[in-house]
Order: C-alpha cells, then structure tokens, then sequence
C-alpha cells in the first residue's frame, strides 16, 4: 500500500513482528430460469384450436468481470459480501473479518469507492484514511487506476485484546505494480512498484461487529 505513517504503539509492534516472522518463514512452506407467466385467456378455449406455446424467458447473461488497463477503468467488479463468521467475536471471526477487509480495499482500488472499505474502519485509523483520501484523489477528473491487486497470503489473529480493547492481526501484504492513467489512457504520475510487506492490523468488536481501529505497516 502506498500510504505511509509513523507506527503509533511499540508495544503493538513489537509483539506483532515476532508473529509476523513466524508468519512468513511459515507461509514460505448457477442462475435458475425465471419461471414462465400464466396467461388469462378473455373467452372460454375452443376445443378446435390448440394452445400456443408460451415461450419461456432466457435470463440475461451476468456481464463479465474486466480489469482495468490503459483503455479504461475496471468492469463489474463484484461487490464484496461480509461473511457469516466474519460476524463473529472469535478468532476464527476476526481472521474472516480482516480477508474481507482487504477485499474491500481491492475492490476501492478498482473502483475508486471507499464506502463499504470505511463503513467497516474507524476514523481513528490515520493510514486507513489516507489510502481511502488517495484512492478517491486518483480517480478525480475521470482519473483511474490498473493493477494494485492486494493479496493477503498470511493472516494470524492475535485473539487477546489489550488494555486498549484493540486485537492484533498479523498480515502478510502483497500488492501489484500500481499504474495512473488518465482520459485518453496516458499516465499521469510513474508507477508504484510491486511490494510485499507485513502489517498489524488493530480491530475492536463494537456494537456486535468488527472495525479497523488502525493498520501499522512493518518496515
């Protein structure tokens, strides 16, 4: 991700870069039809004359997913959908709730709308709101973004929360090669180069559901 801010909590950090090495060296190892409609009849049927067939409706094809590239922004990019154990206060919960959480962050990579990505983040999250304030400044002026794929291989949920009410998750981040273009398909800054890094992510359970309280990359 190409936001930066200084790590807030060395004892967060510290905690969390022993998992993450653990984490890492660990990680190296159909539609249905419509149904047809019944058609009334204004007279009573003739016995000579025989039902027309009524034709049955052929549903319209679900349009197809396309990434985005130098000719134009990315196409039906499908909405992520909170999972059923992502709403639960368990460690199992909390590891679904943090896969969602960066599917959200692809999809507004993609897009350019962070509202189900912040719906789901506090305000206290200072990275969280500058990737969110960028994402929305790239797509300005019929701006978009290719590539920036996030792919979170290692998730480890630290099921302990501290003083503070925060849980830790361990994330092992990797992200494409990020390119700007804008109308016209030339590029308006140079590429973000492609990158692996770890993270802790800090969450609560509020109000019966999880938020990102803070996310601290580990240089």
């Amino acid at each position: 991700m190409t936001s930066r801010i200084p790590i807030s909590s060395r004892r967060h950090i510290a905690s969390a870069a022993l998992l993450i090495a653990a984490v890492l060296s660990a990680t190296a190892c159909t539609g249905g039809h419509a149904s047809p409609g019944a058609t009334v009849g204004s007279g009573p049927p003739s016995s000579a004359a025989s039902a027309a067939p009524t034709p049955t409706p052929t549903p319209s094809p679900t349009a197809s997913y396309k990434p985005a590239d130098a000719s134009g922004r990315a196409q039906n990019v499908p909405v992520p959908v909170l999972p059923e154990a992502a709403k639960a206060e368990t460690k199992e919960g909390l590891e679904a709730f943090a896969r969602y959480w960066f599917k959200q962050l692809n999809f507004a990579y993609e897009t350019g709308k962070t509202s189900g990505l912040t719906s789901v983040t506090s305000d206290a999250c200072e990275f969280c709101s500058n990737i969110s304030k960028s994402l929305e400044k790239n797509y300005e002026d019929d701006g978009w973004i290719a590539g920036g794929r996030i792919e979170a291989p290692s998730i480890n949920a630290n099921f302990d929360a501290g003083t503070d009410g925060n849980y830790q998750v361990v994330v092992q981040v990797q992200q494409s090669m990020i390119t700007y273009f804008k109308p016209g398909g030339s590029q308006f800054r140079p590429p973000t180069p492609p990158s692996d890094t770890g993270n802790v992510m800090l969450t609560a359970f509020r109000d019966g559901a999880w938020q990102v309280t803070g996310l601290h990359p580990i240089r």
